[in-house]
């Protein structure tokens, strides 16, 4: 059985609290880090659940940093991983979280779910990732809830944000340096995925954008798509 579909069987007096249809994406997504010592944070405890589900995915000598803002949940720390108390909102708190426990090869936010939350956490990480990491934010549907910080098209909503990425994401081609400038992100961002309530992000630091003609096995490259203005289809 895939590891995370099949898991919720195999809890144990931990409450595991996540959407179910994140067990299959997660199967597939992460199948390549099963068994290794990567570098793990989550943000969010709740009851504990999620700990022994990563801990037993990952290999004997993985690093496991787990965040709350309850005190309580420092006493669900098990052995080989590392719980912090405080506030993923605190810009201070994640700097230190960084500098004793980074960098990281994944990402899970699962803690508020507020927008300023979310955000805050994702700016403060980011530059945390490893290359070829992934930046994975849960829940993501507190994002159409007032209550949240969010509401539908609020610009301040996580959502929104992440929209935004993937403008920066495109900034390659832009045709307009003063409304929307080539954006250092362009640079690191490789991929980002949406999916219901989950928004996965991927570093993978590149160069620009390389356009290969080939013809009878002879490639060669160029970067002149980069650089022209007033583009028209060669259709």
């Amino acid at each position: 059985m895939p590891y995370f579909q099949d898991y919720p069987a195999r809890t144990g007096d931990r409450t595991l609290f996540k959407m179910a249809h994140y067990l299959p994406l997660y199967d597939d997504l992460l199948a390549p880090l099963q068994g290794r010592d990567i570098s793990f944070l989550e943000i969010g405890i709740y009851k504990g659940g999620s700990m022994p589900m990563w801990q037993g995915f990952f290999g004997q000598g993985a690093r496991l940093t787990f965040l709350d803002i309850d005190p309580a949940c420092q006493t669900l720390q098990l052995p080989g991983t590392r719980v912090e108390i405080g506030d993923q909102s605190d810009p201070a708190f994640l700097a230190r979280i960084s500098s004793e426990h980074g960098p990281f090869d994944l990402i899970v936010d699962d803690g508020g779910h507020k927008m300023h939350q979310q955000i805050t956490s994702f700016r403060h990480l980011w530059p945390q990732l490893n290359d070829r990491g992934l930046y994975i934010v849960e829940d993501t549907h507190t994002s159409y809830w007032p209550g949240f910080g969010g509401g539908h098209r609020n610009p301040a909503s996580f959502i929104e944000f992440a929209k935004d990425l993937i403008d920066q994401m495109h900034s390659w081609y832009t045709e307009d340096d003063a409304a929307f400038p080539l954006h250092p992100l362009a640079r690191e961002i490789g991929g980002i995925r949406f999916h219901d309530s989950l928004v996965i992000i991927e570093k993978r630091l590149k160069e620009p954008p390389l356009s290969i003609t080939a013809t009878n096995g002879q490639a060669t490259g160029s970067r002149k798509l980069l650089q022209v203005r007033g583009r028209k289809s060669i259709f």
